[in-house]
């Protein structure tokens, strides 16, 4: 008994630092989210555009990002660019880049095979009526196939979630590296990265739910 007052007194006096980690770590993968579905878009339509250099430019683009681990874009942004330009970059900067960067190869994949789920009859009844290519894909084909990548897209915000562990690597004061700087503090590694994994769960749990919630809703043909 003794033991788990001793682990709820710890708790609460490391929670504070922690949350200010996870509070960052939110903010990080909301960004990053942001910015790699501009990415994702845009390396979508690349991907299915006519024009070949935008194809290569894509293909170029998802298989560096796809073909690499997280961990070595990380460091290659955050030391290898720098020292090469001869610039600084903040860790919060550069674990965004990596983040939206590495997110929007993948979400790209996602809006191409949403759009490629859109029944080709619907393209081709539009520009049947005359519609442009360009016009066509905006109005008719692209709301079709977001409908479909929805609990993807959830689901990808949940992993982007979780790599942002791996930026503690670069010192990114996110959740693990509060973590990992209060247990070279007091040694305490188990009962810290327990309450890790309990943050970490409680908040991945609740965004499951939510990529539940609106699959089901959209399999009810609702929302």
């Amino acid at each position: 008994m003794n033991g788990f007052s001793n682990f709820i007194e710890y708790t609460i006096g490391i929670f504070p630092q922690l949350l200010r980690g996870m509070s960052l770590t939110l903010q990080m993968t909301i960004l990053s989210l942001i910015l790699a579905l501009i990415i994702g878009i845009f390396s979508c339509m690349f991907s299915i555009s006519k024009i070949k250099v935008l194809n290569v430019f894509s293909g170029i683009y998802l298989s560096l990002i796809r073909g690499t681990p997280l961990m070595v874009q990380a460091v290659f942004i955050y030391f290898a660019i720098p020292a090469v330009l001869e610039i600084k970059i903040q860790p919060f900067s550069a674990a965004v880049i990596v983040l939206c960067l590495n997110a929007g190869a993948y979400l790209s994949e996602i809006f191409r095979s949403g759009i490629m789920a859109v029944n080709k009859g619907q393209m081709e009844a539009a520009r049947s009526l005359g519609l442009p290519y360009g016009v066509a894909m905006v109005k008719i084909i692209l709301p079709q196939a977001i409908r479909i990548v929805i609990p993807s897209v959830v689901n990808q915000f949940i992993i982007t979630l979780k790599d942002t562990s791996i930026l503690s690597t670069i010192g990114c004061a996110e959740l693990m590296r509060q973590g990992n700087l209060i247990v070279a503090r007091n040694f305490r590694g188990f009962e810290t990265y327990a309450v890790i994994a309990v943050m970490y769960y409680i908040v991945i749990t609740i965004l499951t739910k939510v990529a539940k919630i609106i699959e089901g809703r959209l399999a009810n043909g609702k929302g």
